[in-house]
């Protein structure tokens, strides 16, 4: 499901919707009272639509500037007598008029501020009006409108917001209503809204809206009400609570799913009761008591052989950690009331829950896991699936025994899933997995790949097939690779299969050669999401790193690996020292780490834990030794197992992620082997263990990260070591791209200052790039250094919503880190890599430098060298593999 609808609260007021439209057929009602002398008719066709005329600013001007009310624009009584006036639907593609995805306007908006070139205007504002007769506006229920724009728009009637879809980047704590808001999702999405009777009025109606862009680099736009249509009141003997021709059957499969900011905003997903039920909405209020919020859901289709409609809401505008009640389905017909709470920002300490595979076993074993999981994590915020949640795809029954597993914590936590291979059977396209799921619209496109997108660029044949293939990417990955932070834990999720069908666009530009995508396309999908994947670390704000996908990239049963997926992922994740990496697919049970993060003392690591897990009642053998993938591709499993069912509570705290593996379920075969501390290494010993009974502990690590950047990996028993004790410099890393742990400041050695960037060391702007280098095209000017020694400083011009490459120079042969810094605060950081000497951040700003020298910014660089810590065997990460810069 890719479409977000959002509604305001349901209040009484006077508003306004500016709209001029012709009315159309009519239904005749008789009324009472004043009017009761005439039979009003109620227009049946829409009273807005494509084709109706519009006013229309595309200036890059605020309409309310200066005014006390920034939403004065919208206001019935606003003079918009000077405002440009035409037919729907509005668009432009690359300052031209063209198709936009499937859709072509028939008015042409300005595009860029200057009028040629990027930034593009942030904000259009539309208004039109419609004409109620007398006596019409109380006969009414309700109007009912659908919207297709791109990328993020607020609708108002008369005055008051009735519907906003995806804006929730809008600051309203800001004076001016030009800001940059939206996702990148690809083509223009619908939405459908609905404007209560109370706000319409006999007479001129008036509809505002206003369309935003979601960056100064957005290549197209697109608005359009291709609908507004009244809904006239139901008889008077209708019975309280609904229209009593609604079969009442409550709505199943009701599930949460997380939005980009959980704090503020909480996406639903459900399956309609009944086959009649072709609309649906979200009811919530908070626990505390206050106003109610009726919500429009998107109706996003029919899957399986299932006639019920499947929909979806996505609910903005909420306060952060506060409780809230919700029921779904429409009046009438009604689920019961559920509750969930907003997260809490201030707040570190909550449990999430690993469940790999369910897939076999569904109306048996999966219920028991989870329960058994829920009595174990009763502060959980959520679970995290690592994939086959089902067997077949197309298996509508075997989804309705998912759901019915986790019926509990899905109406009341979120739930973050990765797809499986299993979910591509009978349904290559996916279609059961988007009906069922909402999940953030920030999967990858072509700029968050890297130098890979250049490859998209020109007009040759392979070039051509490349754009093909990413702009087809860019929509079907659509949750199924998204990422969600929930109080400073970054969840990340990304699609290991490589279904052909899937991944190939409907029209694929012909291509000839070796250089040609078509011939790599398993490779070459696998990276796009390594790019994206590298640019989410990078520019993560939280703490804590996890991740979650199907296919390991370190298989644990037999005869299975995953070459390609360990080739371009495993580099992204050591480079960035991600926290976690949750997988399922092989049936069995592993723990370990790669063997670049082992030190000299026992049972402590430092770098990413790798788990792969089963939560089904399907099993495999463990491959043998021989062919043991982890050992073969320098990894140690330090415990594994074999016909065992386990699910992982994983408890967040300010300093430490701790996991712990329960047993939930084994068979008479079940086995499990524990690495021999003394012989890990290349070729480790492993020793039987016993496989605890079903409700114990079964494998535990803990993993600690301080505010020095230091990480250390603990195996039960072992002493966690102190973390640094200096403060760190102002442009010092965080623990996540900094001194990282395996190579970071221990106990005595944190990072103290002088090792940050401070600025103070850099030479001045006269050594930089001046305002001439700006933007040169598609992104912003790139910055070199060269050489470095300790810090130094060059003032550039940044420009908000384009990308630029950073690059210092260091010496070749030698290991360690770069930080950047823009006057103290935190850029990035990027590794050296040993063979060209050089370490290269590529970044978008996203707001504009406030410097003394308009568009300079004095960015500063400052070099982080490996350290070794006490006890280690080896300065391993000064020559352990590190992936080349982008």
């Amino acid at each position: 499901m890719t479409n977000e609808v959002r509604a305001p609260w349901a209040t009484r007021g006077g508003a306004t919707l500016a709209l001029a439209a012709l009315l159309g057929g009519a239904l005749v009602v008789p009324v009472t009272g004043a009017a009761s002398a005439a039979e009003v008719e109620i227009p049946t066709t829409p009273v807005i639509s494509t084709g109706t005329t519009w006013k229309y600013l595309d200036t890059n001007v605020d309409p309310s500037a200066g005014d006390a009310d920034r939403n004065s624009w919208a206001a019935p009584g606003f003079d918009d007598s000077a405002w440009k006036q035409a037919a729907s639907a509005f668009g432009v593609k690359n300052n031209a008029l063209g198709a936009v995805g499937p859709y072509t306007p028939v008015t042409k908006l300005d595009h860029y501020i200057d009028g040629t070139f990027q930034p593009a205007i942030p904000t259009y504002f539309f208004r039109t009006t419609f004409t109620l007769d007398t006596g019409v506006a109380d006969q009414l229920e309700a109007a009912v409108g659908n919207i297709v724009y791109d990328d993020a728009v607020r609708i108002y009637v008369n005055g008051e917001k009735v519907a906003n879809f995806r804006d929730g980047r809008v600051d309203d704590t800001l004076e001016s209503n030009l800001q940059y808001a939206g996702e990148n999702g690809g083509n223009p999405v619908e939405g459908s809204f609905t404007v209560p009777a109370d706000l319409l009025r006999d007479g001129a109606n008036t509809v505002a809206v206003a369309l935003y862009q979601d960056r100064a680099a957005s290549s197209d736009a697109y608005f359009d009400v291709d609908s507004l249509t009244l809904t006239p009141k139901a008889d008077d003997e209708e019975e309280p609570g609904g229209d009593p021709t609604v079969v009442v059957a409550a709505p199943t499969r009701v599930i949460l799913t997380p939005t980009k900011n959980p704090a503020t905003s909480q996406s639903f997903s459900w399956t309609a009761g009944d086959v009649s039920h072709e609309i649906g909405k979200v009811e919530i209020v908070p626990v505390a008591g206050g106003a109610s919020r009726l919500v429009d859901a998107t109706a996003v289709g029919k899957v399986n052989g299932n006639q019920n409609q499947h929909f979806s809401a996505t609910i903005g505008g909420l306060t952060k950690a506060t409780a809230y009640k919700y029921r779904v389905g429409l009046p009438g017909s009604w689920s019961e009331w559920f509750e969930f709470t907003t997260a809490d920002p201030k707040k570190t300490d909550f449990q999430f829950v690993y469940y790999g595979d369910a897939q076999i076993g569904l109306d048996t074993t999966w219920p028991g896991v989870v329960a058994q999981a829920e009595a174990k994590a009763p502060r959980s915020i959520g679970s995290v699936h690592a994939g086959d949640l089902i067997d077949t795809g197309s298996n509508d029954t075997q989804w309705r025994n998912w759901f019915k597993g986790m019926e509990h914590s899905a109406t009341s936590t979120n739930v973050m899933a990765a797809p499986g291979n299993h979910e591509y059977s009978g349904d290559n396209l996916l279609k059961s997995w988007k009906a069922h799921f909402e999940y953030p619209l920030n999967q990858p496109d072509n700029d968050s790949i890297g130098d890979l997108a250049n490859l998209a660029v020109g007009d040759t044949d392979v070039a051509r097939q490349y754009a093909a293939y990413y702009a087809h990417w860019a929509e079907f990955a659509a949750e199924t690779v998204y990422y969600s932070d929930y109080q400073n834990v970054r969840f990340i999720t990304l699609n290991a299969t490589r279904d052909t069908t899937f991944l190939r666009p409907t029209v694929l530009p012909s291509c000839s050669g070796a250089d040609c995508p078509s011939t790599k396309v398993a490779d070459l999908w696998t990276q796009y999401q390594a790019e994206w994947l590298d640019y989410v670390l990078k520019n993560s704000p939280s703490k804590w790193n996890v991740v979650t996908f199907h296919q390991p990239v370190y298989s644990t049963s037999s005869g299975r690996d995953e070459p390609v997926l360990r080739k371009y992922w495993v580099p992204v994740f050591e480079e960035n020292d991600i926290d976690l990496v949750l997988m399922g697919h092989d049936h069995t049970y592993a723990r370990g780490y790669k063997n670049t993060s082992k030190t000299e003392t026992t049972g402590l690591t430092s770098g990413p834990v790798y788990a792969v897990s089963n939560s089904g009642a399907k099993h495999y053998n463990l491959a043998t030794e021989a062919n043991n993938v982890w050992t073969n591709n320098g990894a140690t499993q330090v415990l594994r197992g074999e016909y065992v069912t386990t699910y992982q509570v994983v408890d967040v705290s300010k300093d430490q992620l701790v996991y712990r593996s329960y047993v939930a379920e084994k068979t008479g075969s079940a086995k499990s082997f524990k690495v021999v501390p003394e012989t890990e290494g290349e070729r480790p010993t492993y020793a039987a263990a016993t496989v605890p009974a079903v409700g114990e502990l079964f494998d535990e690590v803990t993993v600690t990260k301080y505010a020095s950047g230091a990480k250390y990996v603990t195996e039960p028993g072992v002493e966690i070591p102190t973390g640094g004790t200096g403060e760190p410099g102002p442009a010092g890393p965080p623990g996540k791209d900094g001194a990282d742990g395996k190579d970071g400041a221990d106990g005595k050695d944190g990072a103290d200052g002088k090792d940050g960037a401070d600025g103070e060391d850099g030479a001045d702007g006269k050594d930089g790039a001046d305002g001439k280098d700006g933007a040169d095209g598609k992104d912003g000017k790139d910055a070199t250094w060269s050489p470095i020694a300790t810090t130094t400083s060059l003032a550039i011009k940044t420009q908000p919503g384009l990308k630029q490459s950073l690059t210092a120079t260091v010496s070749k042969g030698i290991a360690g880190s770069v930080i950047f810094a823009d006057r103290g605060e935190w850029v990035g950081a990027a590794r050296v890599n040993a063979d060209t000497g050089t370490a290269k951040l590529t970044r978008t700003f996203s707001a504009a430098p406030t410097p003394s020298s308009p568009g300079s910014s004095p960015i500063t660089v400052g070099r982080q060298p490996d350290r070794t810590r006490p006890r280690r065997r080896s300065r391993r990460r000064s020559c352990r593999r590190v992936r080349a810069p982008r």
